[in-house]
């Protein structure tokens, strides 16, 4: 995975009138904390930031005030209406550490023949990896697999250097049988 370079400054004002002036000026209020460290308020640019978290786990590293770190997005906050970024929050990592992020489960394949259908239980699954090697998905097969079948977490196969840390025995997807929707009462009686 590639790092995405950002320039950040540290925030001085806190309080909802200074991050309503922060974003006027494009530019999006956050803090960085990890590895027992004080966390540390930052503005960062709006623009970029919005780019760089369309790459799920993306690997930040940050310029802030002339000291680099390594960072990767814990929460974002989101306005509900126009879908600007109004908050975040940034976790400190290190080269070579491991840290637990959710994956997108995404599926390949046809089902068996028959009116089938794919149920997602979980859309994402809970793994370990290197900070600076963290998968975007998984893929999973699910050429003709008819009605009650299951693929279970355990049964994903990972990318090399990922460990499950979801619970190995929890349902991923499953497969149910379409249901014909049952004719109501008064339109069997005339059909009869």
């Amino acid at each position: 995975m590639a790092e995405i370079k950002l320039d950040a400054t540290v925030r001085t004002e806190f309080g909802k009138g200074a991050a309503r002036r922060t974003r006027r000026a494009n530019l999006v209020p956050g803090v960085v904390y990890g590895h027992g460290a004080e966390p540390v308020h930052v503005n960062l640019p709006g623009h970029a930031l919005l780019l760089a978290l369309r790459t799920a786990n993306v690997l930040i590293g940050l310029e802030i005030d002339g000291k680099d770190a390594l960072v990767i997005p814990k929460a974002v906050q989101r306005n509900a209406i126009k879908g600007n970024i109004e908050h975040v929050d940034l976790l400190t990592v290190k080269r070579g550490e491991k840290v637990e992020v959710e994956i997108a489960v995404h599926v390949e394949g046809e089902l068996a023949p028959g009116g089938n259908l794919l149920e997602y239980v979980m859309n994402t699954l809970l793994v370990e990896a290197e900070a600076t090697h963290i998968p975007e998905s998984v893929t999973v097969s699910i050429a003709g697999l008819d009605a009650g079948a299951s693929i279970l977490a355990k049964d994903i196969p990972l990318p090399e250097g990922s460990v499950l840390a979801d619970d190995a025995e929890a349902v991923v997807l499953q497969v149910v049988a379409a249901q014909a929707e049952e004719a109501p009462a008064e339109e069997a009686a005339v059909e009869a």
